[in-house]
């Protein structure tokens, strides 16, 4: 059990889904705390994830979102309406130990680090949720972990953060054009087709995004916490350097390239309204800055310093450039009122 003797938000907070009677908050009398064991993982992680072709899960279309991480030359798909039904991967890729984020309630999509001062944890889902976010919890030290924020609020981590690693969300047409060899999350290794089922055909009601921009939350949030600079359920995609952070709205941006700085480190933005295609990367190759834009006529970046063309992931395709990489920078994608819960000192980008 979690020690809820140490805790950096309110115990009153952390409110348990009973999955059709009331919410219960910490603390829990003696009666509610083994119910509330059996409450976890009921939204089951995906502890042993198999991968599959781009052809294996026969209800897949293009215009089905996908949750993208690359490590070298692979790149990995975990479809949203998978995540939808188990919020939840942990796994390891090329020797990183990977967990695998999302939260329905708050479109909230990141990828972490699951090694924490040289241990391993691996998360849980205590079906709990703070500020309508998810509620992880970790095997070892049952300690609870907000979600979009990495970070530990209950238990004995309190106050330990995950480190974040660069991800994107794209429309599954768009991930496969860019990357042909893709592995796409099909099952566990108990179950390697499992994800198959008719049930993960179903996404999320297509009208969430405007219930969330009218204040109308799933579970309640303070409104003390919420910031106006942006409407409650603009998607934004944080670009993250050092302790700095900036919230950069994609439906505000639409279609473009972002020349910015962040942390005073330069960085530039792909985004594509129409795919919600975007990227974040550092636009310095072999030690020089590059600017990027973008050009409706072709629907791809090009940079001004050398006229290469760049395609969505940040790679050369055609010019002087071609083959090269721009590197990733560690981003994580929600709805504005979680990010602006999570990192409360986060700055805007507006065009």
């Amino acid at each position: 059990m979690v020690d809820t003797s140490i805790h950096s938000v309110p115990l009153g907070k952390i409110l348990f889904d009973t999955f059709g009677g009331f919410p219960r908050a910490l603390p829990l009398d003696r009666a509610s705390k083994g119910q509330i064991l059996d409450f976890r993982d009921v939204i089951v992680p995906i502890a042993s994830p198999v991968y599959g072709d781009s052809d294996d899960l026969s209800w897949l279309e293009d215009g089905d979102l996908v949750m993208g991480y690359v490590s070298g030359e692979k790149a990995f798909a975990y479809p949203i309406n998978v995540l939808n039904l188990h919020e939840i991967v942990n796994d390891e890729i090329d020797g990183v130990p990977l967990l695998v984020t999302y939260c329905p309630l708050c479109f909230s999509g990141v990828v972490y680090h699951r090694e924490l001062d040289g241990r391993l944890l691996t998360f849980g889902n205590t079906s709990a949720l703070y500020q309508s976010d998810l509620v992880m919890y970790d095997h070892q030290t049952g300690s609870y972990w907000f979600q979009v924020a990495g970070e530990a609020v209950v238990g004995t981590l309190t106050g330990s953060r995950l480190k974040l690693l660069p991800s994107t969300t794209m429309f599954w047409g768009e991930w496969k054009r860019l990357y042909p060899e893709t592995r796409l999350l099909t099952g566990t290794a108990q179950s390697p087709r499992a994800f198959d089922g008719g049930r993960y055909r179903r996404g999320f009601p297509g009208n969430f995004q405007d219930q969330i921009n009218k204040g109308r939350f799933i579970f309640p949030v303070d409104e003390e916490k919420l910031d106006d600079r942006l409407d409650k359920g603009e998607i934004v995609l944080t670009v993250e350097v050092g302790d700095a952070a900036t919230a950069f709205p994609l439906g505000i941006i639409g279609d473009g390239a972002v020349n910015h700085q962040v942390g005073g480190q330069p960085v530039v933005v792909f985004a594509r309204a129409g795919s919600r295609a975007v990227g974040a990367f550092s636009p310095v190759v072999d030690g020089r800055r590059l600017t990027f834009d973008y050009r409706e006529d072709t629907e791809s970046f090009f940079d001004r310093e050398t006229g290469t063309r760049w395609d969505e992931a940040g790679r050369g395709v055609s010019g002087s450039l071609a083959g090269a990489q721009l590197p990733r920078l560690d981003t994580r994608r929600a709805f504005w009122f979680s990010i602006a819960i999570a990192l409360p000192k986060v700055e805007v980008y507006l065009p």
